[in-house]
């Protein structure tokens, strides 16, 4: 097990690596309550945009169902008539400042979670450090855009936003202790001043007072990688000898997605957003299963075919309304 996944192991609960790194927590604290401070206060003056700005982010570290998500909404929002961008940190990119997303872009350079949003949505997409510098550009390059969508962008806070949608997984808040002990990029009283809970698998929320929304990732066929128009079902895959890889927020979710479609095979878990090379895909057997994420940094030639499945995001409906409301509402800057 290596670093990373230790410390992910070691906020499932409050023992020993946890207690240790517990000190590391409350400097961690302090430092981002001072930057929230100098936010709110007007110290430092987040940018408004002139068109209404959406953020889509969580409160725990790794992923939890953001881009999915991020997806729906700007589905719901084309089919309702608005023109929607997307812009995006892309974590993990090898490129600096900002950069337009196509459906043909490198994943090193974009990020995989961009490059799957730009293949998906077919929207405008841009990625930067600075969300309001990739916002910015995206606006000046689509004239008609009316509405920003912003993938993982709660704690950016140098960018004003008109909704804040936080999202939390089946993972929940786990051991609820901030960074590095914890999971939390920000303690759970900050979940209160959202505009919307989503909780994606998760049963229950963990505070009152905040309106909550379903939301469920479904998927049951299969794309070939290398022949997108060839697909198949989970049940002409059975028998044969399968290795599944994921490189997300929560391998195990994909894992049991696969056993929920009654698949047997050999699990292979990664870390989230993490650049494969072609030895370490080099397995004996029949196929590769992985997600849409992991196939974008796939080397071009494999040993075995790879079947991925596309997911979507089904999302209690009234969550866009919501979101359609408060944007229709907005004053441009």
């Amino acid at each position: 097990m290596d670093a990373k996944a230790k410390l992910q192991a070691a906020w499932q609960s409050r023992g020993g690596l946890a207690l240790l790194l517990y000190p590391l927590s409350l400097l961690f604290s302090l430092l981002s309550a001072l930057r929230r401070m100098l936010w709110r206060s007007g110290f430092w003056r987040p940018v408004r945009l002139p068109v209404p700005v959406v953020v889509v982010g969580n409160i725990i570290a790794g992923g939890a169902g953001k881009t999915p998500l991020t997806l729906s909404l700007a589905r719901a929002l084309a089919a309702a008539g608005r023109s929607p961008g997307i812009v995006s940190r892309g974590y993990g990119r090898s490129g600096e400042g900002v950069i337009p997303v196509y459906p043909g872009s490198d994943a090193a350079e974009v990020g995989d979670e961009p490059l799957l949003l730009s293949r998906r949505s077919g929207l405008p997409v841009f990625v930067g450090a600075s969300r309001v510098a990739a916002a910015q550009a995206l606006l000046a390059a689509h004239r008609g855009c009316d509405v920003i969508l912003c993938d993982d962008g709660l704690q950016h806070y140098a960018l004003a936003r008109d909704v804040e949608v936080a999202v939390l997984d089946r993972r929940g808040l786990m051991n609820g202790w901030p960074l590095p002990a914890g999971p939390l990029r920000e303690p759970v009283s900050r979940l209160k001043r959202v505009d919307a809970l989503v909780l994606n698998g998760l049963e229950q929320t963990p505070l009152r007072g905040v309106p909550v929304f379903a939301m469920q990732l479904e998927g049951a066929r299969f794309q070939r990688l290398d022949a997108p128009g060839e697909r198949c079902s989970a049940a002409d895959l059975a028998g044969l000898r399968l290795h599944a890889v994921a490189g997300i927020g929560e391998p195990a979710r994909f894992f049991d997605h696969l056993y929920g479609l009654g698949l047997s095979f050999d699990a292979h878990p990664f870390p989230d957003h993490h650049a494969y090379r072609a030895e370490e895909l080099a397995f004996a057997g029949d196929a590769i299963l992985t997600t849409e994420k992991d196939a974008v940094k796939f080397p071009a030639s494999m040993p075995l075919p790879v079947w991925v499945l596309p997911v979507e995001a089904r999302v209690d409906a009234a969550l866009a309304r919501l979101v359609l409301e408060k944007i229709n509402g907005c004053t441009p800057a």
